[in-house]
């Protein structure tokens, strides 16, 4: 199974723009992208951050941009969203009576699981037990389904080294690791949030985040450094699920016209290499 990971779009209402950035052109040559290159991608997963005030104006230009992708989107919200707002706008997502935006899709890559970890009026996020018990209950049953797991959340639960970002993770990613721990059948955790590509594991279950659509957080690695923006390419993720394997693929989408013809060559004056001469 293929499918699209977008994050952070944090898109504001026209005709204003961000950090001197057109957010809402960015996403439009995401989508551009995607529809030419990966149109054959089941699905597309918009891990939070859709805008970044929260404007009404700006989930129309989201609705308007990602409604021209080629595939079905699903989103879940982050800390710079609000619920109502996003309820709103978004009114036939499958929010929960208790108006958190959790839900799960079934794909045949096995359970998608999608959770909501706004934290309201705090810039990091939370999951508090009723969202816990909920998601408990989600492993429990596609354990019994013999269903693989894939989680997508907009916090990251642990920290990642960046100062700014690691003070607004998830507050009580230690609730979320017992609340997995002893289910073996999740496979991967998607998340937004970093505004940067990171990829590795946490607590034995591999993890991917990719750069926003939006602006980026610089990679200051120290304890001190507040959080600070950068204006590097934007970038999507295109993410194959196969029975033995979870591969992902960063895309800067506006890094166009790159390629070259890969012609090994030889030195100077000279054949090729004695242990290249056969090689295809």
């Amino acid at each position: 199974m293929k499918i699209i990971h977008l994050t952070d779009t944090h898109l504001v209402a026209p005709p204003q723009t961000l950090f001197g950035l057109d957010g809402r052109q960015r996403l439009a040559d995401a989508v551009a992208s995607i529809n030419a290159e990966h149109a054959d991608a089941a699905l597309c997963m918009v891990t939070g951050d859709l805008t970044h005030w929260a404007e009404p104006g700006a989930y129309d230009a989201l609705i308007e941009i990602l409604g021209q992708l080629s595939m079905p989107w699903h989103p879940l919200i982050g800390n710079h969203d609000t619920r109502e707002t996003a309820r709103a706008a978004l009114p036939d997502l499958p929010w929960s009576a208790d108006g958190f935006l959790h839900y799960t899709l079934d794909t045949s890559a096995g359970r998608f699981v999608i959770l909501d970890t706004v934290d309201t009026g705090k810039a990091g996020g939370r999951l508090c037990e009723d969202r816990l018990r909920w998601l408990r209950n989600e492993l429990t049953d596609s354990l019994g389904q013999k269903q693989d797991v894939y989680l997508f959340m907009h916090h990251a639960p642990f920290k990642v080294g960046v100062n700014g970002l690691d003070l607004i993770r998830l507050a009580n990613g230690e609730d979320l690791a017992a609340c997995l721990r002893g289910f073996n059948h999740v496979r991967h955790l998607f998340f937004g949030h970093l505004h940067r590509a990171c990829h590795g594991s946490w607590n034995g279950i591999p993890f991917s985040t990719v750069k926003a659509t939006a602006h980026q957080v610089a990679l200051i690695m120290d304890d001190e450094t507040p959080l600070t923006g950068s204006t590097e390419n934007p970038a999507y993720a295109v993410c194959l699920l196969e029975d033995d394997r979870v591969v992902i693929h960063d895309h800067g989408y506006l890094e166009t016209d790159t390629s070259i013809a890969y012609n090994r060559g030889a030195p100077q004056g000279e054949d090729v290499p004695e242990h290249q001469k056969d090689w295809t």
